[in-house]
C-alpha cells in the first residue's frame, strides 16, 4: 500500500509525501455552499410541491415560466443564463413545455438560428396563480426574520452573488442590485 500523502494549507511551501493524512477540518454543517444548497433546495421543493400537483409542471419549468412571466421574450441561452440551469436541463423544460403549450418558439428577426421564446396564455394563467402562492410561501420563510434582518439578508446575498460572479468570471445579471465588492 503506498503511503499516505500529507495535505497542509494552501500557504504551506512544502507537502510531505508520507504519514498521516493532515487535511483541513470541513464541517459540513458549517460550510456556506452546502448550507446555500441545502436551503434552496429546500425552499424550491417545498414551493413546488404546491403547483406541481395543480399545474404539472416541474421546478424548471416553473423557473422559465417565471422569468418569462413579465411579458419577456429570451432565447434558450438566456433563460438559462438567467435561472443559473445547465443549458440541457433548460432544453428539456423547454420540449416539454412546447408539448404542454405552455410556450411558444419564433425565429428571431435578426438571427434566425436564434429561437425567441414566450409564454402562451395558458402559461401566462398559470404565472398569474403561481405568484401570489409562491410571494405568501417567501413571506412565511422569512417570517423568521426582522424587517431589518430581511434587508441584510437581501444586502448579503446581492453581496455574495456579486463575488461569486466575479469569481467564476462572469458578469453580474442585468438587473442584479449587487453592490460593489471589496478586494
Amino acid at each position: 500500500m503506498p503511503p499516505a500523502r500529507r495535505f497542509r494549507s494552501a500557504s504551506s511551501k512544502s507537502v510531505p509525501a508520507s504519514g498521516p493524512a493532515e487535511l483541513p477540518a470541513l464541517h459540513l454543517t458549517r460550510f456556506l455552499p452546502y448550507r446555500l444548497s441545502v436551503l434552496a433546495n429546500t425552499v424550491s421543493h417545498t414551493l413546488a410541491k404546491l403547483y406541481e400537483k395543480r399545474f404539472g409542471i416541474t421546478i424548471p419549468e416553473w423557473r422559465i415560466i417565471a422569468v418569462l412571466g413579465g411579458g419577456e421574450t429570451m432565447s434558450a441561452g438566456e433563460i438559462a443564463q438567467r435561472t443559473a440551469m445547465d443549458k440541457v436541463q433548460v432544453s428539456r423544460a423547454i420540449s416539454r413545455m412546447l408539448d404542454s403549450a405552455l410556450i411558444l418558439r419564433e425565429s428571431g428577426d435578426t438571427d434566425r438560428r436564434k429561437a425567441l421564446l414566450t409564454l402562451t396564455p395558458k402559461a401566462l394563467a398559470i404565472y398569474a396563480e403561481i405568484v401570489p402562492m409562491a410571494l405568501t410561501y417567501e413571506e412565511e420563510v422569512t417570517d423568521a426574520l426582522s424587517i431589518d434582518e430581511r434587508a441584510q439578508l437581501d444586502i448579503l446575498l446581492s453581496k455574495l452573488q456579486a463575488r461569486a460572479d466575479q469569481l467564476a468570471g462572469r458578469p453580474t445579471p442585468v438587473g442584479a442590485q449587487a453592490e460593489p465588492v471589496e478586494e
